[in-house]
């Protein structure tokens, strides 16, 4: 029955449930506190799930990369949620500001705030596998050699805030209100909980719409070239329109298809991760590493 449970109410529970109770709690008392119990909450579900009905159960078992995860976590989900703070200034400042269709109902208001964050981070998350420099900063996130939850909120702080501002500039300048911002906020935690989870539920036919795990495998995969798909944050719209789609029902994924082939000793320590970036950072470098990739896929093939 609980396996049951989670393969076809976790979804469910997650986006209609952990979201549905962020709008509810938009306007009460003390309203950020609220959206940080959610996201908590949200990953305590996910670890439950995972561990009801894994993908695969190798994924559940930390390979000493725990604690980094819980670094990310932190940094990250910490900094988004600060960040919101300081969004009734921006708006105050945005000559755009009475732009907002505030007179619009609430949940709709969310849902327009997720379609711009959506094609937003979808642009930049592409630019990052295309430009040197972002993909440095990106390979952070595809360092990892387990696919669970938790590493929907791993990457490179200063990444997570560049796709952060290519999905929500345009709604800062329109004036989108504080409240819209943190339920917006629990909504990117929970999609990268479900994106990312070792739970193996199924959502039938959405599994072409929305971006979740069963498609975001396909975009871990650790061959250069090869994993240059799917690159959705809530739905896979646009990679359809950028003809980035890609999804095979029969395909299964292990540990060996995950990370980067051409950067096998990639670090694994939070502080060497944040670092990483910055070390050789001259064009020879990312023309190695170019090569590097090129040399892989021809091995691959």
């Amino acid at each position: 029955m609980a396996k049951t449970l989670v393969r076809y109410g976790y979804v469910p529970l997650m986006l209609i449930g952990i979201n549905g109770a962020a709008i509810g709690l938009a306007h009460a008392p003390w309203a950020e506190s609220w959206m940080a119990a959610l996201i908590v909450a949200a990953i305590g579900l996910s670890f439950v799930a995972e561990r009801i009905l894994p993908y695969t159960d190798e994924w559940n078992t930390s390979v000493g990369d725990g604690r980094r995860d819980v670094a990310h976590a932190f940094i990250n989900e910490t900094s988004l949620l600060l960040t919101v703070l300081v969004i009734p200034l921006m708006a105050a400042l945005s000559p755009f500001g009475q732009r907002w269709p505030s007179s619009l109902p609430f949940v709709v208001q969310v849902l327009i705030a997720i379609v711009v964050t959506d094609f937003g981070v979808t642009v930049a998350h592409l630019a990052s596998h295309k430009v040197g420099w972002l993909w440095r900063f990106h390979a952070v996130h595809h360092s990892v050699k387990r696919f669970y939850g938790f590493n929907g909120l791993m990457k490179h702080p200063l990444h997570g805030a560049l796709e952060l501002a290519a999905g929500t500039v345009p709604l800062l300048l329109l004036g989108m209100p504080k409240t819209v911002a943190e339920v917006l906020t629990v909504c990117i935690a929970v999609q990268l909980l479900l994106q990312h989870s070792n739970a193996d539920y199924r959502i039938g036919p959405l599994r072409k719409i929305l971006a979740l795990n069963e498609g975001h495998r396909f975009h871990h995969l650790k061959w250069a070239g090869i994993g240059d798909v799917n690159f959705g944050l809530f739905t896979l719209i646009w990679d359809r329109a950028l003809r980035t789609f890609s999804f095979d029902p029969h395909r299964r994924f292990s540990s060996d298809d995950l990370g980067m082939a051409a950067k096998p000793n990639y670090p694994v320590g939070y502080l060497a991760q944040l670092a990483e970036p910055f070390r050789a950072t001259g064009a020879c470098q990312l023309k190695d590493d170019a090569n590097d990739s090129a040399q892989t896929v021809a091995n691959h093939s």
